[in-house]
This record gives C-alpha cells, structure tokens and sequence, in this order.
C-alpha cells in the first residue's frame, strides 16, 4: 500500500502540527486536571489511537473511502439513533453511548462522516450542483443526522457540523443566486428568530439555549449575570496570565484555575487555562499552529487532484478553523456559552480520534496531488 505513493510528497508538517498541538493538549490538560493520572493517561492513550489511526489512514486511498459512503452515512445515523435510545445522560443532556466499557460520542465522528459523504456527493453532481433537485438532496442528507444531534440536545454542535458542509456546497459551484436568495430569507429570519427567543418559542430552542444566547446579546443586564459568570471568569483568567503567563501546574492563591472558578476547564473551556498559564504569547502560538494547519489543508486542496478530494480537504479545514474559533470566542466572551472542545487540545478520545481520522484522509489527499505539483 504505501509503496504505490511518492513519499516526497507526504505532508511532515500536518503531522508536526498535530504532534505540537497534542502535546501540548496533554501538557494543558495536566494543569488543568490537577495532575490526575486517571485523565493524563486517558488522554494520553487517545492521542497515540488517534494519531496511529491517521497515519494508517494517511495511506489508504480516499477514493476507497468513497465507495462507503453509504455505510459512513447509515452508521452515523444509526449511532445517533442509538444514543437517543439507550445513550448516556449527563447535565441534562443525552450526547454519549457506552460502547464496550468506552463511552463514545456519535456526533464528533458525524462531523467527519457528513464532510466525506457530501463531498463525495457534490463532486457527483458538480455539474448539477445548482439543480434543485440536487441541491434539496443535499440538504436532506444534511438535516436528518443534524435533526438528530438537535434531539439530544446538542445545538452548538450541530452548528459546527453545518458550516463546513455549507463551504463544501459552495465550493462546489453553488450559485450566487442562491446565495442571495439563502441571505434575503436568513437575515430576516435571524431577526425573527431573536424576537422569538425572548418569549421562549422558537420550536428547536431549549430554554437555557435562548437564555445563553440572550445573554451575550444583552450582557449588563442583571437579568442574565449567572448566565455570563463563566464567561466572565474565563475572562478574567485569560487576562490574568498577562504576556507570558503564570507557568504550567501553576496552584498560586492567585490561579483563577486552581480556585475552581471556571467550570468545564478540561474541555469547553480549556483555552481559559491556556491564557492563565501561557498567557497571551503561548495563547498566540497555539492559534497560530491551529491556522497553520487549516493553511495546509486548503494548500492541499487546491493541489488535490479531483473535486471530491479538494472538497474533503476545504471542509476539514473549515471544521479545525471554525471549531476552534468557536471554542476560543466561548472563553473569550465573543460568542454565548456553549460546549465545543478545542481541536487537538481539548479532553475527549472521539473528539481526538475523529479529528485524526479527518486528517489522515488530508494527508492522502496530499499524497495524491496533481501531477503538475509533483
């Protein structure tokens, strides 16, 4: 298998770039955890699963992957099904499945899943790609497993699972037209939808989401202060590690993060942890590594050798960008509180392995450039 590719054109620096950041995720994490061994070690083992998987992946030829669309898109399905059914519950919400002692998280693996099946689609009816008969295609294969993340409920994710796929339609081809049309129907409906949310009825909405949302939009009202007092204190951990941070492991009377004040440190909110003990500089490099590795996978697709090759690159890119945006913007106060891991950094093995696996598929992409690039 890997002797039919040129390994000159094996991409190192992805690999670098995941390696730094999983490191330093392990390294994070520890902080954050206080040292357990129980959750070091769990991250730890996810990261060389996920990283040995990409690498296999990385030398199988994404065109084989493609013949399965069908069974990733029906496995996905059926995994989100299982998880409404028999899934685990946790603060209100039903979002895992405890598959042989391991407790799996379906949605992370559709991000990846929906990414390939879609591109795999649009490259079909590239030429077509503004009919819209394959355009509603294309949405329905979109809204039922999203539906499904919806249910659990799971509102932040099911976004982060949209927008790539939206590049993705774009990227393709998609008109102008319907751009247009999509902007003249959404603005107004985004209006209508924050009206809405004030009085508690929009039909897909939970009442806490509405009121996280609310209370970004009006931040100094009274009303919505313990809606906004993690944000607040991620804030002001982030802030408080300055220019060059407080260091790791720090345990200070001074550490925001020792004190407990800043809930879901290892996971949502884990780039609170970042800004404290590497302060604005370490901050700046992990965002920097974070780009760097969206730059190389649209650097990829713009080398790939085939529509559904370059479409699977742009929306990897479009999920590790945006993903990570919005993970920064929670603990920064840009965007409502809500729970979306870090990529590469954050804890949880399907978050990692899924990532990984998106990745891995990049790199054989790279691996099979144009030959005008070779």
């Amino acid at each position: 298998m890997i002797f039919n590719y040129n390994l000159r054109n094996y991409n190192f620096r992805i690999v670098l770039y995941m390696l730094f950041l999983s490191i330093a995720g392990i390294l994070v994490l520890r902080s954050a955890s206080g040292g357990d061994s129980s959750v070091v070690g769990k991250q730890i083992m996810g990261v060389a699963l996920s990283f040995t998987a990409s690498i296999i992946i990385s030398f199988i030829d994404y065109h084989k992957i493609f013949r399965f669309n069908i069974l990733i898109y029906v496995g996905c399905v059926v995994l989100l099904i299982a998880v409404l059914i028999a899934g685990h519950n946790s603060h209100g919400a039903t979002r895992w499945l405890n598959i042989f002692g391991f407790t799996v998280q379906p949605s992370e693996f559709l991000k990846v899943g929906l990414i390939i099946v879609l591109s795999w689609y649009a490259a079909k009816n590239q030429e077509r790609i503004n009919k819209p008969s394959v355009l509603g295609t294309a949405v329905l294969l979109v809204a039922f497993p999203v539906g499904l993340v919806l249910a659990q409920p799971n509102l932040s994710t099911s976004i982060v699972i949209t927008i790539p796929l939206i590049f993705i339609i774009y990227a393709a081809g998609l008109s102008y037209k319907w751009i247009g049309g999509v902007l003249a129907v959404g603005i107004p409906a985004g209006g209508l939808f924050l009206y809405l949310a004030q009085y508690g009825i929009v039909p897909f909405l939970h009442q806490y989401q509405a009121q996280r949302i609310l209370a970004k939009i009006f931040h100094g009202s009274a009303q919505y202060a313990d809606a906004n007092s993690q944000q607040d204190k991620s804030i002001m951990a982030i802030g408080s590690g300055q220019l060059w941070g407080k260091g790791l492991n720090n345990v200070g009377v001074g550490s925001v993060k020792s004190g407990n004040f800043v809930a879901e440190d290892q996971t949502d909110f884990i780039f609170a942890v970042i800004g404290e003990e590497l302060g604005f500089v370490g901050s700046m490099v992990i965002i920097s590594v974070l780009a760097l590795l969206v730059f190389e996978c649209l650097l990829t697709a713009s080398r790939a050798k085939d529509m559904g090759g370059r479409l699977v690159c742009i929306g990897i890119a479009v999920l590790i960008g945006f993903q990570g945006f919005a993970n920064i913007a929670v603990a920064t106060g840009i965007f409502p509180n809500t729970g979306l891991p870090l990529p590469f950094i954050s804890s949880g093995i399907s978050s990692l392995l899924s990532i990984f696996i998106g990745m891995g598929i990049v790199l054989n992409i790279g691996l099979q450039r144009k030959s005008n690039n070779n």
